[in-house]
Order: structure tokens, then sequence, then C-alpha cells
């Protein structure tokens, strides 16, 4: 079997890493990859972006299935491109995935679909916003419409610093076209959650729910970031609240864009916030979330292939179940210094060999490349995931971070408390 695996970051590493272990004798293909998908899979030198050739690159290779990663090149219509040119791709159409293309689109489906999120206002000049932002008082949560690689999204906890972000977003163009319309949205207390779900257009099929750390800095301060770590599984979200999510929200979603002949197939990411126990919708994703899909897949039982083979044939996932190991997952994401502003890259990446032999550690490159020289190199913000395993989220963050102390480069950063709300719930009462 020859699959096709597109982007270059940890996400796209950890789903690699799971499909070469469900099928050894299959070739995979990374476009581009990384430096460490090299171990795994044939590098493809053609970015995410580059549809045409991706697809000539599909066709002249005769590849049974492709597996979108990243989001850009899902909003830009790569599975209506491929699907066009009779082959099998797994992701959503660039309608259906204008979900997460358009936050103002996404907002206004879930206030048609009744889907329980914060109260919102789409604005598109500062004037505008500012009138809105006085009216509505702060906190507030100020977000760039478009993709904006998941910093788009500022928590204001005055109305000065609301009226920069504003600022920073429509007259500036800090984010580009992507904050050409921006969401003002009323801001919710509460603890947030990552719950994905594989969907065929009708069937939602959950995931194990994990929880992300996008701030930058321990205790989630500073500046949001891509994700700085993610952990699984998450004792509050139970049986009884994925149900609820999936009753609420997920299926909701999913019959409002069939509705308006946007089927999505594919896989429906639902971040969200417990406001007193009950889910709120801050944002949906049209793709595996980053990390937190290195924190779930290798928790995963059963056979991820053949889901993503039933999705982008078109056929239903009704009769699917998926089981998941009893441990637990904590991916640390070392990053460059700088990060997530500017940063240098070309560091030398140290990684003692003994990490590589722990059955009980997976390190998932995303920002990594080979120089000349064949040394591993840094190449973006976020650098490696770091997935440590355990019995409980403690041992497997315990794993995770001492990992993460023995890979040396210069100018690494990393946040020492990934998963420690979950290490609070565990402790002794």
């Amino acid at each position: 079997m020859r699959i096709l695996v597109v982007g270059s970051g940890g996400r796209e590493h950890a789903l690699i890493w799971k499909l070469k272990a469900e099928r050894p004798e299959a070739q995979i293909y990374a476009a581009p990859g990384n430096g460490g998908t090299k171990t795994l899979a044939e590098s493809v030198p053609l970015k995410a972006e580059e549809i045409a050739g991706l697809a000539d690159f599909a066709e002249s290779r005769e590849i049974d299935l492709t597996v979108v990663g990243p989001e850009a090149p899902l909003v830009a219509g790569i599975v209506d491109v491929f699907q066009q040119r009779g082959l099998t791709i797994f992701g959503p159409s660039a309608a259906a995935a204008e979900l997460e293309g358009s936050k103002a689109f996404a907002k206004d489906l879930m206030k048609q679909a009744g889907v329980p999120t914060a109260a919102y206002q789409t604005v598109q000049s500062y004037d505008e916003a500012e009138r809105v932002i006085r009216k509505r008082g702060a906190p507030v949560v100020v977000k760039a419409s478009g993709l904006a690689a998941g910093k788009g999204s500022i928590v204001c906890r005055t109305i000065e610093d609301a009226l920069d972000a504003a600022r920073s977003m429509l007259i500036d163009r800090r984010f580009g076209n992507a904050g050409a319309t921006v969401v003002i949205e009323d801001f919710l207390e509460g603890e947030e959650l990552s719950l994905l779900f594989l969907t065929d257009g009708t069937v939602t099929l959950p995931l194990l729910p994990s929880q992300d750390h996008k701030p930058i800095g321990e205790g989630d301060t500073g500046p949001n970031t891509g994700g700085m770590g993610a952990y699984a599984p998450v004792s509050i979200a139970d049986t009884k609240l994925v149900d609820r999510v999936t009753e609420r929200i997920a299926l909701p979603t999913v019959r409002a864009l069939a509705k308006q002949e946007r089927p999505f197939r594919g896989v429906l990411y639902c971040g969200l916030i417990l406001v007193q126990g009950d889910p709120y919708v801050i944002e949906y994703n049209c793709r595996f979330g980053d990390p937190e899909t290195q924190a779930i897949l290798p928790l995963m039982g059963g056979s991820l292939l053949e889901l993503f083979e039933r999705v982008a044939r078109g056929d239903s996932i009704a009769a699917a179940r998926i089981t998941w190991t009893e441990r637990a997952a904590v991916c640390t994401v070392l990053a460059s210094a700088g990060y997530p502003g500017s940063y240098d890259k070309g560091k030398v990446i140290r990684i003692p060999k003994r990490l590589g032999e722990d059955p009980d550690l997976i390190l998932l490159h995303a920002g990594t490349r080979r120089d000349p020289e064949r040394r591993l190199v840094t190449s973006g913000g976020r650098v490696l995931g770091v997935v440590g395993l355990g019995e409980t989220v403690r041992a497997a963050a315990e794993k995770s971070r001492a990992a993460a102390t023995d890979i040396k480069f210069e100018g690494k950063y990393f946040r020492k408390d990934i998963g420690y709300r979950e290490i609070q719930r565990e402790a002794p009462r």
C-alpha cells in the first residue's frame, strides 16, 4: 500500500508513526516531512500548499490514500482537487473546512445550529471594533477570523488591551488577510478541553479527550502559541460528558453543514471550555490537533488506517469502534528561544541514544531538518514533541520532562507543567 501524508509537523510525524506501526510493509511518503519522519517515510520536496504538485505526485506514484495534516491546504481545497482527479484522500472539502477557515462563519453556524458558544459580534473596521468593545466591556476575546497558526485568539483583560488587539489586526494587519474580519466574543471562565471526532458526514465517532496548553508560560500565562504540550486522558471528560458533547455539539454541527450542502468528512476538532461543567465551543478545527494528536494516538488501539479509508471512500463508520489503553500520555513541546515570536534556526540538536530505546518514550519531530553535514538541526518554532507514557498522567509527565531535559540544543525552552491540572486531581486527598 502507498500512503502520502501531507505536512511537516509533529502531528504528521505522529500520524506516520501510527500508520507505519499498523502497516509496516506500507510505502509511506511525507510531503515535505521533517528530520524525524525520514526514518519511517520517504520525503517528498513539496510543501503542503503545493496542491497541484501533490496531486501530480499522488497520480504518478499511484498513491492509495492521502492524509492531510495541516489546515491551510484543506481550506485551500486540496480534497476537492484530489477527488476531481479520482484520487482517494482523507479530509473535508474546502466548503466544509470553512468551519476553521472563518471563525465568523463558524460562529454563525453555531448560532443557527443551537450549539453552545460565547456571545459574539463580528466587525471589519477598527471604528466598529472600538464601539463593540467599549459597549461589551472586559474581559473579552478578540479573534482574527482567518487562519493565524493558533495565534490569532487574544484574551484581553482590559478594554485597552482589547482595543490594542483589534488595532493590531484591523489597522496594523498583524495577521494579514486573516485579520480583515474580527470576532469579538465574551470571555468564558473554565477549564479547556479538546475533543476530536472522526466523521463520515453523518456519524461522529469521538476520540480520547485531551487537554492542550497553548500559552507560552507555565501556569498558562503569556501569549498563545500553536501548543506547548498536551496530555490524555482527562478525568473530568467522562463518558457522560463525551456523550453530551456528541449530542449537543458534534452532531448538530455536522447536520448543519450537511444542510448547507457542505458534508464534513474527516476530523472535526471541538475546542471546548467547561463552564460550571457545561461544554461550550471556543473554536472548531477541520483536522487533527497539534499537539493533541501526539498524546492521543499512542493510546489508541485498533486501526486508524481502516477508519481513514472508510471515510475517504465515502463509506459509513457507524459500525466502527475504537479501543483505548488504560495508560496515560504527556507530550512536552521543546521550542526555540523567542517562539512564538521571531527565533533563530539551525541549532544543532543532541538526543541521547538511550531515549530512543525506551519503550515508554516517543520522540516526534516538528521543526527539525538535516543540515549539509547530516546533523539534526532546528528549523521551526516548535522543534520536538517528547511523549512520555505511564500508568498515570503524573508518571507520564515525569517521563516526558526527564527526556525533555536530556535533549539539548541552544535556546531550548519547554514548559515543565504540562498536565498540571490532572496531576493535581490525581494527588491523594
